[in-house]
């Protein structure tokens, strides 16, 4: 699928980072670098067109006129990708992607000022007449494949991105207790974090009492982008919102854990391997 991406700010720029998954994009873990994501995807042959906008922040709530707003030119795509776009330029858009052939449009929302619920729902409904998909979540690592919306499900598994999904393995060590020996990311929040998270659960054991807490340390050292403004759709902060999206997909790919045979306990000194 032939993908643009419609952004303005930083956040915009990592997701986009995170997709073309340069060398050099994740610089967490520094001098300790071990290539994790040399197997994640690389959808730079499939990106068509990266697309600043001007940041909402300098117009107002409204915008009466768009029209002089509106890129001249919109790339033929299948998928749009919007982050931190003023929500009146991005209706103003819809029928213009529907005349380039656009198939399905997502986005996500990392403050309480971008995309609220009701606007979301505005786009998404404006979308469906004109016969494109729309998805859109807060934050955006809460996206979860929709099967109602079968072009987005697909671009989702393709890409590896939205509500994190992590497979572990675990061998026992010590009397009674088991270690993380690989983690998996079957797909990563769209920042990307969920290849640092993953990674900085080796060698811990999965019920020991502090792990809440190191999944945490994890995700705020990447780090996340989300807001730490209170947010009142979500009762709480888009960061913390974020933090326990992680920390779910933690928990649950340990309670689905595949296990690794005694007998393939690693020498003394061997890396554990991500």
């Amino acid at each position: 699928m032939k993908l643009a991406v419609f952004y303005s700010g930083d956040f915009g720029s990592r997701v986009v980072g995170n997709l073309v998954n340069y060398s050099g994009f994740c610089i967490s873990c520094a001098d300790a670098c071990t290539e994790c994501r040399n197997v994640a995807p690389d959808l730079a042959k499939d990106i068509v067109a990266l697309v600043e906008m001007p940041d909402p922040s300098t117009y107002g709530d409204f915008i009466d006129d768009v029209e002089p707003l509106l890129p001249k030119d919109i790339p033929k795509a299948d998928i749009i990708i919007v982050i931190n776009i003023h929500p009146d330029i991005l209706y103003g858009l819809l029928p213009k992607f529907k005349e380039a052939g656009v198939k399905a449009i997502i986005g996500g929302s990392e403050s309480p000022k971008e995309m609220p619920l009701g606007q979301r729902r505005q786009v998404e409904e404006k979308a469906a007449e004109l016969g494109m998909e729309a998805a859109f979540a807060k934050p955006f690592c809460a996206l979860r494949p929709d099967p109602n919306k079968p072009i987005i499900a697909q671009f989702l598994k393709e890409a590896r991105i939205g509500d994190p999904v992590i497979e572990f393995t675990v061998q026992g060590s010590r009397e009674g207790k088991d270690v993380i020996m690989g983690a998996n990311v079957v797909r990563s929040a769209p920042c990307g974090s969920t290849w640092f998270v993953a990674k900085r659960m080796l060698g811990l054991e999965p019920d020991q009492p502090d792990l809440r807490e190191r999944i945490s340390e994890a995700h705020h050292a990447y780090p996340c982008t989300g807001s730490m403004e209170r947010d009142a759709e979500l009762g709480d902060t888009v960061l913390h919102v974020g933090g326990y999206i992680i920390r779910d997909a933690v928990e649950d790919g340990l309670k689905k854990a595949g296990r690794l045979p005694r007998s393939r306990l690693p020498k003394p000194g061997s890396p554990i391997v991500v």
